[in-house]
């Protein structure tokens, strides 16, 4: 999945989640987590394996449930302790969907081997081919097919859904102060 795929899939999780426990959108502070945790296995993973050579491929350590197991209460207790507790509810809502929608739709088809990196290193990762970085990959490794374009509908929704929330975490960013998030 692309990286837009995985903050629009993230977002909409969160927020149908925020507005059922708490009746309004996400806060800002965790919707930029949320953001950041979406995105955090393949700014592990994919530097690693494509442009250092240090792992068999993009969806290995960071994209295994071995450290996600290990991940989720760490992140827990530290944000427990810093009294932000739905900031890291946040990341991991964020980086747990990330391993999920990376789960390719042979799945579904009974093509399991596609989802062996969610148990990596037990299961070996099937053979990706070669990518010669980060560069080489969005030139040439994706291809743009319909499961591509489904992404693309998706974070399009998931952009009109964020508006509709009054923009959270874009005034911490920089961004324009146009609307303001009502929580």
């Amino acid at each position: 999945m692309w990286p837009w795929g995985h903050l629009a899939v993230a977002y909409l999780l969160y927020t149908v989640g925020s507005r059922r426990r708490f009746g309004r959108p996400p806060r800002a502070v965790p919707a930029i987590a949320l953001a950041v945790g979406s995105q955090t296995p393949d700014l592990i993973d994919k530097p690693l394996a494509w442009n250092f050579g240090i792992l068999p491929g993009g969806r290995t350590l960071a994209h295994s449930l071995f450290v996600a197991a290990l991940l989720v209460p760490a992140v827990l207790l530290v944000t427990d302790r810093l009294e932000g507790r739905a900031v890291g509810v946040a990341f991991l809502v964020g980086y747990c969907s990330h391993l999920l929608a990376d789960i390719p739709p042979a799945v579904l088809s009974g093509e399991f081997a596609h989802a062996a990196y969610l148990l990596w290193p037990v299961l070996e990762q099937p053979p990706e081919a070669p990518v010669a970085g980060i560069l080489d990959a969005i030139l040439h490794y994706y291809a743009l097919g319909p499961y591509e374009w489904v992404q693309f509908g998706l974070f399009a929704v998931a952009v009109l859904v964020w508006y509709r929330d009054g923009l959270p975490g874009l005034r911490l960013l920089g961004g324009r102060p146009g609307r303001r998030s009502s929580a």
